[in-house]
């Protein structure tokens, strides 16, 4: 048997960090917020609030339950504060490099019998698990954006997770009232193995010119019952994220098929990121969002 996870420990305070900071604390588990930016870690605590707030408005929690789970979140300066969790979740950006550093840091802060486990949504769980001195205790704990309202988390072992380890992931999730499917340690798992190259191919769609942005998105909404078009999910998700998972995909296997589009390396290039940037496949500057071709 696993260890019972009672205190959570969260790296990043970005769109995913503040996220899975929300459920856990809402669950009742005390929670230890870090982020390299300070400004970003105030943000963070306050989205964090804003969506509790909203999800009283709409009668989903109390007052009193928001009020609860504020009190279980508190931020942190340093990883030698995250001594007391039984689980360290790192949601920083999706590189491998940035993560296997914070990896190196990380570990001589926590107790032996600490978990570690990563966010990521594409990077091989065996690799980062290497970086640390636990890779029995490490397992990939991919939450889908947005937290608070994506029921799915897929777990990912990698080829030294522990047993121990796995249960315990499995029971933290359950915990949190969401489902767990559970992946090989393949680039971009299941979720995004098949989501991401549809996107691409929708990248490709505007970059030859079959549609425009409007008629490709109006044209998966309305012909495959999508709730959102390919090209606004994109920048919903973050065009650098695309980018990087799309890479990992096409490095990972080899197999030209999973090729990044020239037009989003572009986009990147350009800092035209989706929504966290204002541009992307739309221009979200004005009171509607209008695409940008």
């Amino acid at each position: 048997m696993g260890i019972e996870i009672k205190t959570v420990g969260i790296i990043g305070a970005g769109q995913m960090g503040s996220g899975i900071a929300h459920v856990c604390s809402l669950a009742g588990l005390d929670v230890r917020m870090n982020d390299r930016d300070p400004e970003r870690l105030k943000n963070g605590l306050a989205n964090v609030n804003g969506n509790l707030q909203r999800q009283v408005s709409k009668g989903a929690i109390t007052e009193s339950q928001r009020r609860d789970a504020i009190e279980h979140i508190i931020a942190v300066d340093s990883f030698d504060d995250f001594g007391p969790c039984d689980l360290v979740i790192e949601a920083a950006t999706e590189d491998e490099a940035i993560k296997r550093s914070i990896f190196n840091a990380l570990c001589p802060s926590l107790r032996p019998e600490t978990m570690v486990a990563t966010n990521t949504s594409s990077i091989s769980i065996t690799r980062l698990a290497a970086s640390t001195d636990r890779p029995e205790q490490f397992i990939g704990i991919h939450f889908m954006n947005p937290v608070p309202v994506m029921q799915l988390v897929e777990l990912i072992r990698g080829i030294a997770t522990g047993d121990p380890t796995y249960e315990s992931a499995k029971a933290f999730v359950k915990r949190l009232g969401k489902i767990v499917t559970v992946s090989e340690d393949f680039p971009a798992f299941i979720v995004n193995r098949i989501l991401l190259p549809m996107i691409n191919e929708a990248i490709y769609t505007l970059y030859e010119g079959v549609g425009s942005v409007d008629s490709i998105d109006t044209a998966m909404r309305l012909g495959a019952n999508h709730p959102m078009g390919p090209l606004q999910l994109a920048d919903f998700i973050g065009l650098d994220t695309c980018l990087s998972i799309m890479q990992v995909l096409y490095e990972g296997l080899a197999d030209s098929k999973y090729r990044p589009c020239p037009l989003l390396v572009k986009y990147v290039e350009a800092g035209w990121l989706g929504r966290k940037t204002k541009r992307g496949f739309y221009d979200y500057r004005g009171a509607e969002p209008v695409p940008t071709r």
